[in-house]
Formats: structure tokens, C-alpha cells, sequence
């Protein structure tokens, strides 16, 4: 192993980290409590995704992922809130989930990277049994963009509700639009987004497996993603409200987060897939 004095620092990473600080201690003196848990909470999750991505795909794909799904998931919040696009109506940021970029606060877009990237590593482990498309080829990554785009929105359909009116972070401007108080049309809006996050991802970076990340640190970095999804569905089923929308989370998340479990292992172990399995695939 490379002793710590001799490695390159990795500047961009020190840079966002310190940004990531930074961001803390403004929300820590200027917000109340739940609003620092909240930052801090998305922080980890771009922070984990960030670093699942690292392992597997590389430095350079994991930034290039970071960046486009920022910038994007920025741009339809912003257009969202202030011109009614993607999500069906316009809406308002509260001052609960921190800082803001204009009218987005700056923790979103990072949630639209983290949320993008499990998704997509969880379709395409239930796709393929591997962390990746099998070929660059556009139809493997249409498939993966929207099955994606689906295990995103299945995570949206309890955490908007419980956003909206239990935190309160944002505030509709329709209060009725057919889910719970919820616009319908935000969960095309969040279909569209999810599945463009993706599919530009996939088109500008050509994501391939690193050679050699089939070893122990690799299948923890592929692993981290799929857990981080269960417990979003522990979270949901046990405080999300209305208590129906507890029932909604645990088959819509459940089902796709069972299945990329399963298929993880799959990819982890090859020699504990049963035989007759592996003829059947062969077939």
C-alpha cells in the first residue's frame, strides 16, 4: 500500500469537503437544529454515492456524475420553483433545508446526485447482476436510465408528502393536485429529470467497472448504495406521513431494493449462484 505522505492529493475532493464543512457551520449559526440534521444527512448521502462511484467507476466519472447530476437537478428546481416547469406547479423553499442557490437551496441538487446514482446502480444490478451496463450500447442505457428513473420516483412518492407537510421545506402553490396533496404531474417531472440525469451520465462519461474492482473493496462500494436505500425505506415506513403513504413505501421501494440486494450478491459470489441458475442463463 502507497504510504499517505506519498500519495496526490486529491484537491477537488479536499475542495468539496471543505465546502461541505463550510456549508455545515453557516447552516449551524444561521438555522435551527433540523435544518443542520438535514444538511448533514444529505451531505452523507452525496458523500456515500460520491464514494461508491470513486471506487467503482473512477475519479474522473464519479466528478463527471456529480456535476451533471448538481447542475441539472439545480436547473429543474430552479425552473421549477419559479416558472411551474417539470413538476407541475410552482412551489416555494422554506428556509428549513439551509442555504440557497437563488431559490434552490444548495443540499437539492446534491440529493438529485446521490438519489440518481443509487438508482441507477440499483437498475443495473437487478438489469445485468453487475454495477454497470453490460455493453455502451444506447439501449442497455435507456433501459438502465429509466428503471432508474422509476426506483427514484418510487423514493418520491412518501418523501414529497413528508417534505411538504410534515417538515414543511417547500410549500405548493396547488394544494390539491391528486396525491395527498401532492401534484401528480410531479412525479412525471421527477421521471423526466431522473431519467435525464442518467442517460447524459451515461453519455458523456462511458462508465466502465475500474480492472480489479471485483475485489472486497469494490463490493462494499457497489453494496453501500443499496443499504443506503433501505434505510430510506425504514425512515419512510416508520415516520412518513400520511401513515397509507408507509404502506406505499415499503412494496414501491421494497421490490426494487430486494431485488438489487439479491443481485448484488449474485455479482459479489458467482459460486454461490446455483448451477442449474447458471446453465439456465448459459441456455
Amino acid at each position: 500500500m502507497t504510504p499517505w505522505r506519498n500519495r496526490t492529493p486529491d484537491w477537488p475532493l479536499l475542495a468539496a469537503l471543505a465546502g461541505a464543512i463550510a456549508l455545515v457551520l453557516r447552516t449551524l449559526f444561521a438555522y435551527p437544529l433540523l435544518s443542520l440534521a438535514l444538511v448533514v444527512a444529505s451531505l452523507a448521502l452525496a458523500g456515500a454515492s460520491l464514494w461508491s462511484c470513486r471506487v467503482l467507476l473512477g475519479a474522473r466519472t464519479a466528478w463527471i456524475f456529480l456535476g451533471l447530476g448538481a447542475a441539472m437537478g439545480w436547473f429543474a428546481e430552479e425552473t421549477g420553483a419559479r416558472l411551474g416547469w417539470f413538476f407541475g406547479d410552482h412551489y416555494t423553499y422554506t428556509e428549513v433545508l439551509g442555504p440557497r442557490l437563488l431559490t434552490v437551496p444548495l443540499v437539492i441538487p446534491l440529493m438529485w446526485f446521490g438519489l440518481c446514482y443509487i438508482g441507477w446502480l440499483m437498475a443495473c444490478l437487478t438489469l445485468w447482476r453487475a454495477p454497470v451496463p453490460p455493453a455502451r450500447d444506447w439501449r442497455h442505457g435507456a433501459l438502465a436510465a429509466f428503471v432508474a428513473a422509476m426506483i427514484v420516483t418510487a423514493f418520491d412518492l412518501g418523501a414529497d408528502p413528508y417534505f411538504v407537510y410534515v417538515l414543511k421545506a417547500w410549500i405548493m402553490h396547488k394544494t390539491d393536485g391528486g396525491w395527498f396533496g401532492e401534484t401528480l404531474l410531479g412525479f412525471a417531472g421527477w421521471m423526466m429529470v431522473s431519467f435525464a440525469i442518467v442517460a447524459a451520465f451515461q453519455a458523456v462519461a462511458r462508465p466502465q467497472l475500474l480492472a480489479g474492482a471485483d475485489d472486497a473493496r469494490a463490493r462494499r462500494a457497489a453494496l453501500v448504495p443499496v443499504f443506503v436505500y433501505f434505510g430510506f425505506i425504514a425512515f419512510q415506513v416508520t415516520q412518513t406521513q400520511p401513515a397509507a403513504l408507509r404502506v406505499v413505501a415499503l412494496f414501491a421501494m421494497g421490490i426494487p431494493a430486494i431485488l438489487a440486494l439479491v443481485a448484488w450478491s449474485q455479482w459479489a459470489r458467482p459460486a454461490a449462484v446455483p448451477a442449474a441458475s447458471r446453465l439456465g442463463a448459459d441456455a
